[in-house]
């Protein structure tokens, strides 16, 4: 299996790129998100790979950071989305958009992506709605985690960091238990409710 390739950039076409590995090129098709971060021709770069086989085709599709990966995976795991459709919905979509399109089971986020009807859509946020919050999202491609609001906030955040819990679990366990709590709530009282959240 290969995870993950380092080299430089060779060539780039509409969804795809060569990455040049000491020699070897490797075709691996991308989102058009992936291929703008990769830079220009001839720059170092690194690609998170998924490597997907079937009867008559092996297929290499890269990624600018490991976030775009996991949604790829989780996007091919519902029935009818393929790799070309979960591409399209990466290139239309960033880590962070889709993660709060699934969270609020926004099917009309999903469908403006190319090759994406209506109950595809659908079934989409209806199947990854409640995996949407264990998956790192936000800030475009870089799959950071919007910071929760306020001192208390932050610092429940901080807590849960430190008992093991990934920084965008972290932070949507805490924005959770603010909106139920309130921007007044204590920082232990959202330690304890973002807790179960997070461990839920």
């Amino acid at each position: 299996m290969i995870a993950k390739l380092k080299g430089l950039l060779d060539e780039t076409g509409e969804d795809w790129a060569v990455i040049d590995v000491q020699g070897v090129g490797y075709l691996v098709h991308c989102s058009s998100k992936t291929l703008s971060a990769l830079g220009e021709t001839g720059e170092a770069c690194t690609v998170y790979t998924d490597l997907q086989v079937s009867e008559n085709d092996m297929r290499l599709l890269g990624f600018a950071e490991s976030a775009e990966r996991d949604w790829f995976r989780l996007l091919n795991s519902v029935q009818g989305v393929g790799s070309k459709v979960a591409l399209a919905i990466l290139s239309a979509l960033s880590t962070g958009e889709l993660r709060d399109a699934c969270a609020a089971v926004d099917a009309a986020a999903i469908a403006r992506a190319k090759g994406v009807g209506p109950k595809l859509a659908g079934r989409i946020v209806n199947e990854l709605k409640d995996k949407a919050g264990a998956l790192p999202g936000g800030g475009g491609v870089a799959g950071v985690a919007a910071a929760p609001k306020g001192r208390a906030g932050s610092d429940a955040a901080s807590a849960l960091e430190n008992l093991g819990f990934k920084p965008a679990v972290a932070a949507q366990a805490v924005a959770t238990a603010l909106n139920e709590l309130g921007d007044d709530a204590s920082e232990s009282d959202l330690i304890r409710v973002a807790l179960k959240r997070a461990a839920g």
